[in-house]
């Protein structure tokens, strides 16, 4: 059994050619709907051209994508990508937002009808189609926001002259199906669009129409031979076997083409026996309609602004007479082989891209009630020749899924216990609330600490005093919350100014506000802890000596011996005139060690040199010698000596200016 799985699926399932063998054992599935399944088709590379006959390597597999939210799947990556860019996808992201129904692709289509822009992506994403896609979903969410359901609709039937209809609404786009050679985890998937709509009512039978639906193969020896036309590549009239007709039109491009449903079976270069897609007739159109970078036809936006004047307006008004005169002249030309087919693939969007197809006008060859017409059920990019012919490979391509479904059963009963969890704890959370509403008195403590602390930062001394008294506050107000990690350690105005090293509020506070040096923050730690330098500690000790020993337990404050502030003014001085000695003494030391390392510098270049006539009478300047200094010194170094020079040169001045 295992040998038959692995050598059925080792390549593409073409779904008018099966093996028999399948055929036997296929059966459709109760539940057509299969809840975003994973999927592994064969793989889906990019379509050769039709004039070389060849399929697209059939030999590899990989894993397919899909979108949860739209329902949708995918067979590469890529494809998954240009579906999240859609405006698609992104309306369904708005619907569920706002709490409102999904809608399919056929849906949205049809809510787009009025809108002139084009939704197809592009093979390269650029910016300009990005805001392309943009505008026009803007412009369906303010139609929306404007107009009535019931409004919409009538609209509609009014611009297309009857009422639309729809196909498998609300219906997954594969239809399901398993076999007895697979396990029961295998699922086989076709497109619904590729059956017709009597067909479709027959749920018990579509096996038997599978069955029907089975083509022979062509030899490829057999095949007819390929001319080349204007109107594209055709092949004789005389075709066996049914044919479908695949058209996309948007943005300014245009492209159809007929391929015969029976396959060509031929050999490749490796020797391999594969199938080879039959192209009857194929043509592409390109013209420039669409306004670059703002999005959208310039007959749309003729009819919303007006007609506008200039050059760039002119060519895309011509250009769109053009390509439907084109369009319709080559379905005109195609109209016996287009009869003959039996399904019609369009993509459309746009009034003035279903006008070009859809007309009315005279001689018109595509009617919106042909039973045999379909949309693309996946996402599809710009109009081209070889996004026909990857629509044709993916439509015809059988899907094949893998997915434990007992285990899909377990995950939905896990997450709907775990939604009933959430629910019942959002349910008592909303009834007893975690977060209590602030009182009066704690409102106006978060006032008065956010005033504060900002005060005390910027070493507001005279606001500070003046917020203190005029609102009643004492002196040890401790900020609030308390249970912060800021208001934990510095929990006090006094420990807040020592934290910063604010000697003047220190001074202001102890002296003027009479604030407590005693009182502990959350630490356990008094104000003079805190403090981080030597000015902050002195402004502790004069106040100590000024207030005097008995106002407050500086012991307890952790409060070295009182001192004076002269004695405190002279301590500050003489511990700066210490540093400046410091300083100066290794100014002079690095002067000292520049200047041997000149002359070491100087003697080893002389050596080098050796005995020689020097050159007399050459005087040089002063920026050549402090050139000749800075050599060979780093950054740093050449900065402190710049340094030096500016600081000897201001001392100059002013002895100068002193002397005057």
């Amino acid at each position: 059994m295992a040998d038959i799985d692995f050598e059925l699926l080792r390549r593409p399932l073409y779904v008018f050619d099966l093996p028999a063998l399948l055929l036997t054992s296929l059966q459709a599935k109760n539940d057509n709907q299969l809840a975003t399944p994973v999927e592994t088709p064969a793989n889906i590379e990019e379509a050769p051209s039709p004039a070389s006959g060849d399929q697209p390597d059939q030999d590899s597999t990989k894993q397919a994508t899909s979108c949860a939210l739209c329902r949708a799947n995918f067979p590469t990556f890529a494809d998954q990508r240009s579906h999240v860019r859609s405006d698609w996808h992104g309306y369904n992201l708005k619907q569920k937002l706002r709490g409102q129904p999904l809608v399919s692709e056929v849906d949205f289509d049809r809510l787009i009808g009025d809108l002139d822009e084009s939704i197809s992506g592009s093979e390269s994403e650029s910016s300009s189609d990005e805001e392309t896609g943009g505008a026009q979903l803007s412009a369906l969410l303010k139609r929306q926001a404007k107009i009535a359901q019931g409004g919409r609709k009538e609209e509609d039937e009014a611009a297309t002259g009857m009422p639309r209809k729809k196909r498998g609404a609300g219906k997954a786009p594969l239809i399901w199906f398993k076999s007895e050679l697979f396990g029961d985890n295998t699922s086989l998937g076709v497109y619904r669009a590729l059956f017709t709509d009597e067909e479709l009512k027959q749920d018990d039978k579509l096996v038997d129409i599978l069955w029907k639906k089975q083509l022979e193969p062509q030899a490829a020896k057999n095949s007819m031979h390929i001319q080349q036309t204007d109107g594209g590549v055709t092949l004789p009239k005389a075709n066996a076997g049914p044919n479908v007709f695949l058209c996309m039109i948007g943005g300014g491009h245009f492209a159809g083409m007929i391929v015969s449903l029976t396959p060509k079976v031929g050999k490749s270069a490796k020797g391999v026996e594969e199938r080879q897609a039959i192209v009857i007739a194929h043509k592409t159109f390109h013209r420039y309609t669409t306004r670059r970078k703002q999005g959208g036809a310039q007959s749309a936006n003729d009819s919303a602004k007006g007609n506008a004047n200039s050059a760039g307006a002119g060519i895309r008004r011509h250009n769109e007479v053009a390509l439907e005169m084109e369009v319709r002249a080559l379905l005109a030309e195609w109209k016996t082989m287009i009869a003959g087919c039996q399904l019609l693939f369009v993509r459309a969007t746009g009034t003035t891209n279903r006008r070009t197809l859809f007309g009315p006008y005279e001689g018109q060859v595509l009617r919106q009630n042909d039973h045999r017409l379909r949309t693309f059920p996946f996402s599809t990019r710009r109009a081209t020749q070889a996004e026909l012919m990857r629509a044709f490979v993916e439509l015809t391509r059988v899907k094949v899924s893998e997915v434990d479904e007992a285990a899909l059963a377990k995950a939905a009963e896990e997450e709907a216990l775990r939604k009933e969890k959430q629910a019942a704890k959002a349910a008592s959370s909303s009834v007893k609330s975690t977060t209590p509403k602030l009182s009066k008195e704690d409102e106006e403590a978060l006032l008065h600490t956010s005033q504060l602390q900002a005060l005390i930062k910027r070493s507001k001394v005279p606001a500070i005093l003046s917020y203190l008294s005029s609102n009643s506050l004492s002196p040890n107000f401790m900020f609030h919350p308390p249970n912060t990690r800021a208001n934990h350690h510095a929990s006090t105005p006094l420990h807040l100014a020592a934290s910063n090293n604010s000697a003047l509020v220190v001074t202001a506070l102890l002296m003027k506000a009479d604030v407590d040096p005693c009182v502990q923050n959350g630490e356990g730690k008094v104000a003079f802890d805190l403090a981080g330098d030597k000015q902050t500690r002195y402004a502790f000790r004069v106040a100590r000596h000024e207030l005097g020993e008995d106002k407050w337990d500086w012991e307890r404050a952790h409060c070295p011996p009182a001192i004076s502030r002269a004695v405190a003014d002279e301590k500050e001085q003489a511990e700066r005139a210490e540093a400046d000695k410091a300083e100066a003494n290794r100014r002079k030391m690095e002067t000292d060690r520049l200047e041997k390392e000149a002359q070491v510098q100087a003697a080893a270049q002389s050596k080098m040199k050796g005995p020689g006539k020097n050159l007399a009478g050459l005087e040089t300047t002063a920026a050549d010698r402090r050139e000749q200094e800075a050599r060979g010194l780093t950054p740093e170094m050449r900065m402190k000596l710049e340094r030096e020079r500016r600081a000897r040169a201001a001392e100059e001045r002013m002895k100068r200016m002193t002397g005057r």
